[in-house]
């Protein structure tokens, strides 16, 4: 028997074949399920006919809650403060990517919008808009081009650094010199100043370290582990630290955790970096929270998030926290995030900044032990 021309042939030659009915039902069902694409249906008198589980879950509140209002009551009930879209929708306006930023507690997202008016016979039934989960694309976007900016920085920090460092190492050597003889004749007061030197020297020498971690990462000892087992060796670490501050600490371990492959000192040097920037941002008091989890993009990656009870991060210092020698720490020198995001870059994975006003979350991601 020859194949059906078309979808609307299979009830007509075959009974074994669902109608184009069922297609279509089985589309639409799917559809709706699907996790990064959500669909609001409206009618001719801009009500909500149907709302898919995506949104729902986004912006919260259950489907049926949502049956029957207008959708411009709807984006007020949520929150939304500035409709990405009106009643005009109805009458003919059509939209392509208009984009709709949503902060939801310590969930920020960027939307792009699609809008399409419903016609039959030249009559207006309705309307639909389909919302896109655009944030993890753009992430990564980010992720590359900070990756770029790092490999350019960093090889201008190692000609930098080098240069620096044959003069440095001959002036604290001769410093030290210069010490010992003021020891010697019991100069007390010289020495005071040319202790100051050389400490502000150390201080020099430390920043010349940092220039050059900017450059290609030593060779990498990867391995597969749990991220729970290298946590907890450093978790005594970060307990200290946070004693200091007042600051609780919560680890939430995630049982069955699929294993990742990493460099366990790298891991740990991103893991303390960011438990300790958590820490400080909290001031005195807080709790950090260390929680393992998987990916929100893909199930069978694994994630680690660092959830502090501080201020937020201003969106000022969101955009630049990752770039080189960014900082808004008095002693700091900006490189501590960007050694953290070369690391987790080099390891294939990812990290991610989520803020508001009950504080901040900075998620690291790691793929499938396989590369996928």
């Amino acid at each position: 028997m020859d194949e059906p021309a078309s979808i609307a042939d299979y009830d007509r030659t075959d009974k074994e074949w669902p109608s184009r009915e069922a297609f279509v039902a089985q589309f639409s069902h799917r559809f709706l399920a699907m996790e990064n694409i959500g669909v609001l249906l409206l009618d001719s008198d801009f009500r909500i006919v149907e709302i898919s589980p995506m949104i729902c879950g986004l912006f919260g509140g259950v489907r049926n809650s949502f049956i029957g209002l207008p959708a411009d009551e709807w984006m007020r009930t949520i929150g939304v403060q500035s409709a990405p879209f009106g009643r005009e929708l109805l009458r003919g306006g059509a939209f392509r990517d208009r984009a709709l930023n949503w902060t939801g507690g310590q969930t920020n997202r960027r939307l792009m919008l699609d809008g399409e008016t419903l016609l039959r016979d030249g009559e207006t039934m309705g309307a639909f808009v389909l919302f896109r989960d655009v944030s993890h694309m753009l992430e990564l976007e980010e992720q590359v081009r900070r990756s770029d900016r790092l490999k350019t920085i960093g090889q201008i920090a190692a000609g930098t650094a080098h240069e620096i460092r044959n003069p440095l190492t001959a002036i604290i050597g001769f410093m030290q010199l210069l010490n010992k003889t003021l020891s010697d004749r019991e100069m007390e007061k010289e020495r005071g100043y040319v202790g100051i030197v050389l400490a502000e020297l150390d201080r020099v020498n430390g920043l010349v370290s940092e220039f050059l971690l900017l450059t290609k990462q030593k060779e990498a000892k990867l391995a597969s582990m749990r991220v729970g087992h290298v946590l907890k060796e450093i978790l005594p670490m970060i307990r200290n630290e946070a004693l200091l501050h007042g600051v609780t600490v919560v680890y939430k371990a995630k049982n069955g955790a699929p294993p990742i492959m990493a460099d366990r000192e790298l891991l740990k040097q991103v893991f303390l970096n960011l438990g300790k920037n958590a820490i400080e941002a909290m001031g005195e008091g807080g709790t950090l929270t260390i929680r393992e989890c998987h990916s929100p993009y893909d199930s069978g990656k694994i994630a680690v998030e660092f959830d502090d009870t501080g201020p937020g991060i201003p969106s000022e210092v969101l955009e630049k926290m990752f770039d080189p020698f960014f900082t808004t720490k008095q002693q700091g020198t900006g490189l501590g995030l960007s050694v953290c995001q070369r690391i987790v870059d080099d390891l294939g994975g990812g990290i991610e900044v989520s803020t508001s006003s009950e504080g901040a979350r900075f998620a690291v991601w790691f793929p499938n032990p396989d590369g996928r």
